[in-house]
């Protein structure tokens, strides 16, 4: 979004995928059932199942689900850069972030087998693990050691469209302004606010 006024105008960025909602918008609306909730509390989706009538984008206030309007054609070279654990999703279906489902499937198999529970960090989702500043990070927020569940008890910590009631398991902190004046108001919507790390 953009901020201040003409001439010094400046660009925020705020990272925007599926908030994960506990009270998920886009869930009831599903004529199939292919977007749910599971055990862990994510919104997670059969796509198998999608039929493609798009209510749930309509219904989320994030915009955080894509519909697939047309078939990939790629090469054999293109086709190696697919992730051989992830299904490939066809065209007329919906998609969305699932915070790298897979990845905890994963490492949760790897730390039955070394009969060991699973620690604060083995998870990383793709996005985590790619940003170069980490300032993603990624955890179980109902763990009060983990490093996102302190981070959700920073003063700083919001979620986005919180009056909407969607109860999101995202959460953002709001950007450290070192030359903002000491006697700028401290709360929710200045223009202070980017979203720093995210949750």
């Amino acid at each position: 979004y953009w901020e201040g006024e003409y001439p010094n105008v400046k660009a925020r960025f705020l990272p925007m995928f599926c908030q994960h909602c506990n009270n998920a918008p886009c869930e009831p609306v599903c004529p199939v059932y292919a977007t749910y909730h599971n055990q862990e509390g994510l919104n997670v989706q059969v796509y198998n199942r999608c039929i493609g009538t798009r209510y749930c984008a309509n219904n989320c206030p994030y915009h955080a689900r894509f519909f697939n309007f047309w078939e990939r054609d790629l090469d054999d070279t293109h086709r190696e850069y697919l992730n051989p654990e992830v299904t490939v999703r066809t065209k007329g279906i919906m998609e969305k972030c699932t915070f790298c489902v897979q990845r905890i499937r994963k490492s949760e198999w790897e730390r039955r087998q070394a009969d060991e529970e699973l620690q604060d960090g083995d998870v990383q989702p793709a996005c985590v693990q790619a940003c170069p500043t980490d300032t993603l990070v990624f955890g179980n927020l109902e763990d009060e050691n983990s490093r996102v569940a302190q981070l959700a008890e920073n003063k700083r910590h919001y979620r986005v469209m919180e009056n909407l009631g969607t109860d999101t398991n995202v959460i953002y902190l709001k950007k450290v302004d070192p030359h903002a004046s000491e006697t700028a108001p401290a709360h929710a919507g200045t223009a202070a606010d980017s979203g720093g790390n995210s949750a």
